[in-house]
């Protein structure tokens, strides 16, 4: 348990806040009119990406400070509890142990007196060999026919990092292969992924840790049904369907063999889990050499994070600037800008990442906190992005600080397309941060009404991160660099930031809720007033 001593009553705390007071004004023109060369000093390059953080608004002193802070909050001590497998989610008493996931084989690491690298690479080799037979066919379908569509059925973390990591490496995937993802209870989500499908052809991989999540268990009795009624067999069930769960018993009540279940540990986080067995319709899309590479690049990042000094540390300072700019300018978001397609359900990916861990009102002992931890995450694609919402980034009252990410190579080149979308990532970060002063503009001849419009502030905070290219190598380092900046945030905030009890209240009043909006009688209700009205107006309409 840290410290019960206040952040803010800290001493590096309080120079941070001082220090801010000094130069929260000065503006990024000024900071590089004095340092000419601050953009050739401020980065950090690190197992093949690139961390450009000179356009933030920091001098060297803020980073030593930051740093400090880091120090004085033991944020060397809490990565080495997390790497040795101590128990530091502390309201569910878990080791958090993703890197484990990623462990090269011979190495070791201790949950309870045991070591589980080796039952990692066992479910690894399972899913290797289980995913092969699916790829060259020789897995078939209880008609005999090859599969040729898999659909992952799960919800949150049991989705999002699939779903990402299948679009992101979609260049790498099997093409003979159609892949789709069912997490939604509403009924939409998995009629239009199997209208167009043969069930002969069709595998589901039910992904649910325990087996009873709500969501993905509808779902996963409506794929049942789905299957049946078109194969016509119960013994079609265990052809066409697996498991990722630790639940053996409801998995083979299910329909689903036994054998065919792939499990993981209650020390991985579901939004910590897209390389665990999680993972399996990304292996079988992209096959078990490219999976393996992602876990190679997610390794990378991890012995980083682990032994590399804070001020060249990429998860580290990316995750003090996020608190600088949340708990001292005020900043309620950042932008994640991915300049690359493929990650187009980045954002969306690390928006469960970074408020499901850090949006947290208390401390690791209960305490309020009487600062203000995780910001919220967002983003779209660029160049997207930039004719829809880049105008409120640059013209608006609100700091939003910018992550952009790029690739030096194309995986699609197509004749000055990259080098387009590349010159974007460059200039929108420079516009960002020199803006156009009212001179400018106005020596451009636009007339003084209209000078006022035309102006941009500039002094917007970004970082820039550059890889060489979209690999699955690349997509653990940079899954792996947020997974770490969100765990020195929670850290600097004295948080748990691998719980999520806040998703609990919700689901069960819609336990409660359920019966009452089923029941083939008027239920008596003892909601509040809005929520009774609301229940009673969706049964008398839904048939009419």
């Amino acid at each position: 348990m840290a410290s019960a001593m206040k952040l803010t009553d800290r001493q590096a705390w309080q120079a941070l806040q001082a220090h801010y007071n000094q130069i929260h004004n000065r503006h990024l023109r000024t900071l590089f009119s004095e340092d000419p060369k601050r953009g050739e000093r401020m980065n950090v390059e690190a197992v093949g990406l690139y961390l450009d953080y000179s356009k933030h608004r920091v001098t060297d002193e803020t980073i030593r400070l930051l740093i400090e802070l880091a120090e004085e909050i033991g944020l060397r001590a809490r990565i080495d509890a997390m790497f040795r497998g101590d128990k530091i989610n502390v309201t569910e008493q878990r080791a958090v142990l993703h890197v484990a996931l990623r462990a090269p084989r011979g190495e070791s690491i201790m949950v309870d007196g045991k070591d589980v690298v080796p039952e990692v690479h066992e479910v690894l080799d399972r899913m290797a060999d289980f995913s092969a037979r699916i790829r060259d066919g020789s897995w078939k379908g209880h008609t005999g026919k090859r599969i040729r569509n898999i659909i992952n059925i799960g919800i949150g973390g049991s989705d999002l990092g699939p779903v990402m990591a299948y679009e992101a490496l979609r260049h790498y995937s099997d093409r003979n292969l159609t892949v789709r993802f069912v997490s939604n209870v509403d009924g939409t989500d998995f009629a239009e992924a199997t209208r167009d499908l043969d069930a002969a052809e069709t595998l589901f991989i039910i992904s649910s840790k325990t087996f009873t999540t709500l969501e993905t268990m509808t779902n996963a009795h409506t794929a049942r049904e789905w299957s049946l009624s078109k194969l016509g067999d119960e013994k079609a069930v265990a052809k066409h369907f697996v498991a990722v769960s630790t639940n053996a018993a409801e998995v083979t009540k299910f329909g689903i063999d036994a054998k065919n279940m792939f499990g993981f540990w209650d020390w991985v986080g579901g939004r910590y889990s897209m390389d665990s067995a999680i993972g399996l319709s990304t292996m079988i899309a992209i096959g078990a050499e490219n999976f393996r590479a992602m876990l190679a690049g997610f390794h990378a990042m991890d012995e980083h994070f682990r032994s590399a000094p804070f001020n060249r540390n990429l998860p580290v300072l990316m995750g003090l600037l996020a608190v600088w700019y949340n708990d001292f300018f005020g900043a309620q978001t950042v932008a994640v800008l991915p300049y690359e397609q493929y990650l187009k359900r980045f954002p969306a990916y690390l928006q469960q990442l970074t408020m499901e861990s850090n949006g947290k009102h208390v401390m690791l002992d209960g305490t309020p906190v009487d600062y203000q931890t995780g910001p919220i995450f967002w983003g779209e694609p660029g160049t997207n992005g930039q004719h829809s919402f880049y105008q409120m980034i640059h013209q608006g009252t609100k700091i939003i600080p910018c992550d952009f990410i790029g690739f030096c190579r194309p995986l699609n080149p197509l004749g000055r397309h990259h080098d387009l979308l590349l010159s974007n990532v460059f200039a929108q970060a420079e516009a960002l941060a020199f803006g156009k002063t009212p001179e400018q503009v106005k020596a451009e001849g636009t007339p003084d009404w209209l000078v006022p419009h035309r102006v941009f502030e500039g002094n917007r905070p970004t970082t820039t991160i550059l890889a060489d290219e979209l690999t699955p190598e690349s997509l653990g380092k940079l899954v792996a660099l947020y997974e770490h900046s969100v765990f020195t945030q929670g850290a600097i905030w004295n948080i748990d930031s691998f719980d999520q009890w806040g998703v609990e209240l919700g689901k069960v009043l819609a336990q409660r809720i359920i019966p009452e909006l089923e029941a083939s009688t008027e239920p008596k209700l003892a909601h509040d007033s809005s929520t009774n009205t609301l229940i009673r107006r969706y049964r008398e309409r839904r048939h009419s």
